[in-house]
């Protein structure tokens, strides 16, 4: 099994991570999107809230989970039609990602289609099943023997939102040769320069949602990630296949983060506070990246700025390091990230300062 998967991307990044270690003033990880700012304490609540119950929770999550969910997407990003039945709640987005082809029965001779530049766990999870992947160009459509198409807007590492119409092309390009599409919107909830939009949006699908899947994570929106809490939803009969699996597998989300997720999607106040607090770090880091010399391409959403000061990667890495900063190539990310890095905004206040220092 080992055999089929690529080396492990942040590994690679240890001796760039000691060299920015060895700065004065420690150093100023922007290498992974982990969130650093507090659980909202309304999160907090809730999670303690069901602490005490001892029974086993369901793989297909609360009544009142899913119901958060249709209610949540409706307010937030304008998508109305979904079915609480066709709602599941996951373990984080990781884990689905990465075995959504195994559960979706894909295998040797099935064809995986992902962005040129892509989240690697796009790939991980082809490989796991022992189906192919194929990168694709903007625009480009998927080969015939397609089964799952990958779409992610904004995206990781780019930051790049694609429009309703470009959306709407992808859906219909998949459906022509009969592939499921899953859509990762894990950084719907973070818009700068452009608003993207959920592939579940009708003026994206058509009046119609067979064959789609929208991948939801709270770990940035909320600062959820040791909570390991998202969802996913979309067409009907396609969520209920992967409930049956999942509840053969025993994925089930833990009852105190089933808790957590409802009452997350309930209160739109914290994410809102949480945007603002990314938005400001974003506006201290991106003209001081310009005015280092780099070039900040795409980046209109999401939580990276996509970086290049025209040379290799490595090279760009090798040079943040020496002030302290790490950063990770854009060559994580596909053959076709090998002259650009992608810096998180996700770091504390106090680190973001020391990174605009640094870089001046």
């Amino acid at each position: 099994m080992t055999q089929r998967l690529p080396d492990f991307p942040w590994d690679l990044l240890a001796d760039h991570a000691a060299k920015a270690r060895t700065h004065p003033g420690g150093v100023v990880d922007l290498s992974v999107g982990t969130p650093v700012d507090p659980v909202p304490e309304v999160v907090q609540a809730a999670l303690s809230s069901v602490a005490a119950e001892p029974g086993y929770p369901t793989t297909h999550g609360t009544p009142d989970l899913r119901e958060a969910v249709v209610a949540a997407l409706a307010r937030r990003h304008g998508v109305t039609g979904l079915d609480p039945r066709a709602v599941l709640p996951t373990i984080g987005s990781k884990e689905f990602v990465a075995w959504l082809p195994t559960l979706l029965g894909l295998g040797p001779g099935d064809v995986v289609a992902i962005p040129a530049l892509a989240y690697p766990t796009y790939e991980v999870g082809a490989r796991l099943a022992g189906a192919t992947v194929v990168r694709l160009a903007d625009g480009e459509p998927p080969p015939a023997g397609t089964k799952l198409l990958w779409l992610n807007s904004p995206s990781n590492p780019t930051g790049r939102v694609q429009s309703p119409a470009a959306l709407a092309q992808a859906v219909a390009d998949a459906r022509a040769v009969g592939a499921v599409v899953a859509s990762d919107e894990c950084y719907l909830a973070l818009p700068w320069d452009s608003a993207p939009v959920s592939v579940l949006r009708e003026s994206v699908h058509g009046g119609s949602l067979d064959g789609l899947l929208a991948v939801h994570s709270l770990s940035k929106s909320s600062s959820l990630a040791g909570y390991r809490a998202g969802f996913v939803t979309g067409d009907p009969s396609l969520v209920a296949t992967l409930l049956e699996v999942r509840k053969h597998a025993g994925m089930i989300v833990p009852r105190p983060v089933q808790a957590a997720i409802t009452v997350a999607l309930g209160d739109d106040a914290h994410v809102a506070a949480q945007r603002a607090r990314y938005g400001r770090r974003r506006e201290l880091l991106l003209p001081a990246l310009r005015a280092a010399g780099f070039a900040v391409d795409h980046s209109e959403a999401g939580l990276y700025l996509w970086s290049t000061r025209d040379e290799d990667a490595w090279d760009t890495v090798g040079w943040l390091a020496e002030r302290g900063i790490l950063a990770a190539p854009g060559t994580f990310y596909g053959p076709a990230g090998d002259r650009h890095v992608r810096v998180a905004l996700t770091a504390s206040d106090e680190r973001v300062a020391a990174a605009v220092e640094r870089l001046a």
